[in-house]
């Protein structure tokens, strides 16, 4: 008996551990990509349960994936949330145009009352903007003081939202009641829940709507209007799925499910493989189901996924078509705008309006069907009705696709739907619209490719475990557990950040979005630093980040004696249109990188073809980089500074590439002079910003500190131009500074970059380096900015300070590149 109760206890105890290190083992993630292509095809999930909240572009914007699945009788979502519904109660101006009262001069007290005399206003019609291509009233002032009058009829005030747009900061007022106020801007369509303040104030009759907008930075834009939400009864049927883990791998998001009396695995797979640049370019993701009893008996099974036209509009007002067709095995779900303005639209808070979205599955097991909207098409399938148009026009259709798997044991059953996104063209360059990659020739057909992804399904899932695996095992090689698991968060971040495109001087283009911080095409300061995820596994594309650059400047188009900061406001690759230039970042990052493309290829060629533009950028960075003038420097948002001694150490890195590469090209005279200023500068930097156990900020001011992440090329490059006493002194004064989510930028803020951890922390000795990467995982686990990971973060409590979904993340790749270079 004795040893029975001994057995069962550590049966128990084994239970207890073994539920422990599972839960230890899921995978945290400020966001969770699912499908990652290009910064318009790209769709993450902000919660740590996928069916806590509808799924959303990179933006913030709903791009709505919701999966519900059938076993027997009873029904159970796994993916998304529906999308809130709204009926309109009072429109807005891209509803139904409308007219209010208007001043720009501060108006006497009780400006906001219902009795206010507003006859001497001026009267306009919304929306208000600065931007003349919007504005219905163009308004550039710093204030602007609206009143709306308006008549309801209805006396049922349950269950309304304010539907609002402004920009910038904002005070709201129903019959002279404050009801809202908010500092900073939502730059689109938002539903505000004043559900409580408007049934307050409301009445039935005349009211009054005031508001006060202030322009403190930015653009101006003012559009106001009252909604219901619309509350679905059907959506009661329908049970949450149990997730019981997820995990993150470089290309694929796999989230594990408990339904009833079925367990599901969820796969997304997006197969970015970065040395493959025809899966690479293929903007087609897999959503992979595969289901199995876990009672012992079997059961009936399907699944429906409802993809929301949101994916293909700017605006959720826009209106688009849908249809349905067919192709090879695949049937095909189709949706793209009635206007198609292609390459019309540039700017950060923008999603795509032109082209098509597509959701096919096998004709084997799969019905599609489109519907008015989600609520709808979760309808049908809750009754078995699957039938609908072929063709349909509106808002915010539904997408519907419903995948059969017929009756299911305890032995697992696979299937699974593709998701693509036809660009049809994908950037305009110098003038020149470009088709994406895939289709550079013009004549494919994106029919045909999800056919062909369809048919190749188990190749490219072969070759994505394949290569995604190398991606973990180099990482943890080069710095463990936690410094794996970073890189796989980030690959597609940084990659679905680009669009590859091919040049009318058939050059390779692979042109960055600075998403959330301008909104500019193929700036040198993301392509600096997101290279070494490139350069360690396929240089091409780095020169697809650079040539765009080298081009601008060789054509005569650009003429300054340093490289461009950008070449325009994504999709539209103009020229710049940055405000400021960047002399000595731009053109350090520039040289430093064609010598890092020489280092991995094993030759010169590359410089070879740009050597003249090259060496302009050197003689100047010879005669204005070591001590360099106010100006900006890739840390712009800590604002301009003079003297920066980081900034110097760039120029430094430049000059000893200059001087490596003219060795290899055989130019002496040039290699043998520019090595020479190099130790020079060097010595003269060590000097100058010497400030006992580190080094400062800037050349005068001693009080200061700054992490020098630019020196990282002398290590991972091995130019050992620096003595290492410099490493160590500055790595040891570092670790001093850390804070609980990193170490902080510079001594001005405790905001963070923490691509540039990681570059410092490569400058560090192999048993220093997990130091600075145990913050940076703690960070990506606990921060509570949901959005794809922000590179810009504070370092005291981990929130984002600003940035979301770049491509510098590439930047945490630096260890593995280095460790590919020198081990």
């Amino acid at each position: 008996m004795l040893a029975r109760r001994f057995r069962m206890a550590i049966i128990l105890v084994c239970g207890f551990l073994s539920s422990v290190l599972s839960f230890a083992q899921e995978q945290k993630a400020p966001s969770y990509p699912l499908i990652t292509h290009t910064p318009y095809f790209s769709i993450w999930s902000n919660t740590d349960q996928l069916n806590a909240s509808v799924t959303k572009h990179w933006t913030g914007a709903d791009h709505s994936l919701l999966g519900i699945i059938k076993v027997d009788d009873t029904w159970y979502r796994f993916l998304g949330k529906e999308t809130d519904e709204f009926a309109t109660v009072l429109p807005t101006a891209d509803e139904t145009p409308y007219e209010v009262a208007y001043t720009i001069s501060k108006p006497e007290q009780g400006w906001q009352e219902p009795g206010f005399n507003d006859a001497a206003w001026k009267t306009g019609g919304a929306p208000f903007s600065d931007d003349r291509r919007t504005a219905k009233t163009y308004w550039n002032t710093n204030d602007l003081w609206v009143r709306r009058t308006f008549v309801l009829n209805d006396n049922n005030f349950n269950n309304l939202f304010l539907r609002i747009n402004h920009d910038d900061n904002i005070d709201i007022y129903l019959n002279g009641k404050a009801i809202y106020h908010k500092e900073g801007w939502v730059n689109n369509y938002t539903h505000l829940d004043l559900q409580e303040q408007l049934k307050a104030n409301l009445k039935t009759g005349k009211n009054v709507l005031a508001f006060h907008v202030r322009n403190t930075a930015g653009g101006r834009f003012l559009d106001a209007g009252i909604v219901r939400k619309i509350e679905s009864a059907e959506s009661k049927m329908i049970k949450a799925a149990d997730q019981k883990d997820v995990d993150i791998k470089a290309m694929a998001t796999k989230y594990l499910f408990s339904c009833g009396k079925v367990d599901l695995e969820l796969t997304f797979t997006s197969p970015l493989l970065i040395k493959d640049l025809t899966l690479l370019a293929t903007p087609i993701s897999y959503i992979t189901y595969q289901v199995k009893s876990n009672d012992g008996n079997k059961h009936q099974v399907s699944v429906l996924l409802t993809a929301s036209t949101d994916i293909a509009v700017d605006q959720p007002t826009q209106q688009v078509t849908a249809r349905s067709s067919a192709t090879g095995n695949v049937k095909l779900l189709q949706t793209g705008t009635v206007e198609q303005p292609i390459l019309m639209k540039k700017g950060d808070d923008r999603r795509i309006d032109w082209g098509y979205f597509y959701v096919g599955a096998s004709k084997d097991y799969s019905r599609q069907y489109i519907s008015a909207d989600e609520k709808t098409g979760i309808s049908q399938f809750l009754h078995n009705k699957y039938q609908g148009p072929t063709e349909k026009a509106g808002k915010r259709l539904s997408l519907n696709t419903v995948v059969s798997f017929g009756e299911v044991g305890s032995q697992p059953v696979e299937k699974f739907m593709l998701l693509g996104y036809d660009e049809v063209y994908a950037i305009q360059y110098f003038g020149t619209n470009l088709r994406p990659w895939w289709n550079k020739n013009g004549k494919g057909n994106f029919s045909a490719l999800m056919n062909t992804a369809a048919t190749n399904y188990n190749t490219v899932i072969k070759k994505t475990k394949s290569f995604q695996d190398t991606i973990y095992t180099d990482a943890r090689k080069a710095g463990g557990e936690a410094y794996a698991k970073l890189c796989e968060l980030v690959y597609r971040q940084s990659i679905a950040a680009h669009g590859l495109v091919e040049s009318p001087q058939k050059e390779l283009l692979f042109l960055s979005k600075e998403n959330f911080s301008n909104g500019c095409i193929g700036t040198v300061d993301l392509t600096y630093p997101s290279a070494p995820l490139y350069l360690a596994y396929n240089p091409e594309l780095e020169k697809g980040m650079m040539n765009g650059i080298f081009y601008y400047s060789e054509s005569g188009k650009w003429t300054k004696p340093f490289a461009a900061h950008d070449i325009g406001t994504y999709p539209q690759a103009n020229g710049q249109v940055y405000g400021e230039d960047m002399p000595v970042e731009e053109a350090g990052n520039m040289v430093i990188l064609t010598a890092a493309i020489a280092k991995a290829e094993g030759n010169a060629d590359y410089a070879k073809q740009h050597w003249p533009v090259l060496t302009t950028w050197a003689k100047y960075l010879d005669k204005e980089g070591f001590d360099p003038a106010n100006q900006l420097c890739t840390d712009d948002f800590a604002g301009h500074l003079a003297r920066n001694v980081n900034l110097s150490a760039k120029a430094i890195m430049a000059l000893r590439s200059y001087a490596f590469l003219a060795d290899k090209l055989g130019h002496k005279a040039a290699a043998e002079y520019y090595l020479g200023r190099s130790i020079e500068m060097m010595q003269n930097w060590i000097k100058m910003s010497g400030n006992g156990d580190h080094f400062s900020l800037t050349f005068d001011k001693k009080d200061t500190w700054s992490q020098k992440y630019n020196l990282v090329w002398d290590k991972v490059l091995d130019f050992r131009l620096f003595p290492e006493s410099v490493f160590e002194k500055e790595i040891s004064y570092y670790l001093t500074k850390q804070q609980t989510y990193g170490l902080p930028l510079d001594s001005r803020k405790t905001y963070t970059k923490s691509d540039w951890i990681i570059w410092t922390a490569v400058m560090a000795k192999e048993n220093e380096f997990e130091k600075f990467i145990l913050p940076l995982q703690k960070y990506a686990e606990e921060t509570s900015s949901r959005v794809p990971i922000s590179d810009w973060h504070e370092t005291t409590n981990g929130k984002q300070v600003g940035f979301q979904a770049r491509s510098v993340v590439g930047g945490y790749f630096m260890k593995v590149f280095n460790d590919k270079l020198n081990k």
